[in-house]
């Protein structure tokens, strides 16, 4: 089944919000099975939007809408599909009294215009919305399926999962599963080359690389009748791909460097700690991005001056005057100091120049010393991390976070395997 997935609403074009809904509605098609051949967005216009559901039909079978279901004026999806399959808007007795009934336990007027969500096309099937007040649809014309969903994420996602996606996959009776190997520390150039007969020759599954900030995903897609059929064309072309790599690949399906450092020190009941300078407070903020992580990290501090590095993490002034704040010295002394004052069993530390400015030609900007300490294991890496991204500071601060994750997790392995 070919499928295409319709953006809809003026924001997305202006990019005042950043479309969600589009990623999450192509990595779900896959595991049900269904080929994702095109995405487009358009405005809240009723005469582009119709020639667009004209055109995506022209070549897909399936085509998935997300916006326009509410009750303003210049929401139109509904109406463009009713009137594209040429059926009426027919008032629903059931949804309207789930409206009125919903707007009474909120405490809400119900306003006239509300009443417009309660709109159905004819022959359409229902798919409820208990988490907000535009009910999705489900319309079938011949081989056409439009499948109509709410814009906001936190109503799309669930009536994706819970009602739409057990009808795809009873219609297609294929699953497409996916499995990502995450690598660190090598460019996509270079795993590229290393891979391309691999990639080249794979039908089923196939492996196909992405780059991210800093890091490598690979994933591996394969399509069978079952789950089980699918996992096991993936598991031999993923434990050849993590026996080459070896040490680079830092995770399969982990999802991120953050995550995947949480789980090592849940697993091994270990805890890390971070003082950070020019990453200002980034490690912490990624970390505890992850459910679970009040159990492993206690303590992150921003030791940005000279005198706090002293006081706080006990950085040696004397070594501050003689080698610079931005040292592997002071790295050091920084992870030592943290995984002190916090009883942890790992201390990460980052000191460098994020820039524009402060760089000198013995110091330019990108230099940053990254430091982990831990019980029987000490590193302090020194990177050079240019940059021609827009926002370069932005960059450089998180590689260098990604680093430190990077350096915590392989500590948080390393404490594991005694």
């Amino acid at each position: 089944m070919k499928a295409e997935i319709l953006s809809i609403g003026t924001e997305l074009l202006l990019g005042d919000i950043v479309n969600t809904n589009a990623r999450f509605l192509a990595s779900q098609l896959a595991a049900a099975g269904v080929e994702v051949y095109h995405q487009s967005v358009v405005g809240d216009n009723a005469i582009r939007l119709a020639e667009q559901l004209k055109e995506s039909f022209s070549r897909s079978q399936l085509v998935i809408t997300t916006g326009g279901l509410g009750p303003t004026y210049d929401d139109l999806t509904k109406e463009v599909a009713a009137d594209f399959f040429g059926r009426k808007l027919v008032e629903n007795a059931e949804i309207l009294r789930w409206l009125e009934q919903r707007f009474q336990n909120l405490g809400c007027p119900m306003t006239p215009n509300n009443r417009k969500q309660a709109m159905i096309p004819q022959g359409a099937q229902i798919l409820e919305n208990p988490n907000g007040t535009a009910p999705g649809i489900w319309l079938e014309d011949g081989e056409k399926i439009l499948v109509l969903l709410p814009g906001p994420p936190r109503e799309m996602e669930p009536m994706f999962l819970n009602q739409v996606m057990p009808r795809l996959q009873k219609a297609t009776g294929k699953v497409i599963c996916s499995s990502t190997v995450h690598l660190f520390g090598i460019g996509e150039s270079a795993v590229e080359d290393r891979l391309r007969q691999m990639m080249v020759e794979s039908q089923n599954p196939t492996v196909a690389p992405y780059a991210k900030q800093g890091e490598v995903q690979l994933r591996i897609t394969a399509m069978s009748d079952s789950l089980d059929g699918a996992q096991a064309l993936i598991a031999p072309v993923r434990d050849k791909i993590c026996q080459d790599f070896g040490p680079l690949v830092y995770g399969v399906d982990v999802g991120s460097l953050q995550n995947a450092l949480v789980q090592a020190l849940t697993a091994n009941h270990r805890k890390v700690a971070v003082a950070e300078s020019c990453t200002g407070g980034m490690i912490s903020q990624r970390i505890t991005q992850i459910p679970g992580s009040s159990a492993v990290f206690d303590c992150g501090v921003c030791t940005y001056a000279n005198h706090i590095k002293s006081q706080l993490v006990g950085v040696s002034p004397e070594d501050l005057e003689q080698y610079g704040a931005v040292s592997q010295q002071v790295a050091l002394q920084m992870a030592r100091g943290v995984r002190q004052l916090a009883g942890a069993d790992i201390g990460i530390s980052t000191t460098g120049i994020a820039g524009p400015g402060g760089g000198t030609p013995q110091k330019p900007v990108g230099l940053v010393y990254v430091g982990v300490s831990c019980e029987g294991f000490e590193q302090v890496i020194k990177l050079n991390l240019q940059s021609q991204a827009t926002d370069a500071r932005e960059d450089i601060r998180y590689k260098a976070s990604s680093h430190g994750l990077y350096l915590a997790l392989e500590a948080a392995r390393r404490l594991g395997a005694k």
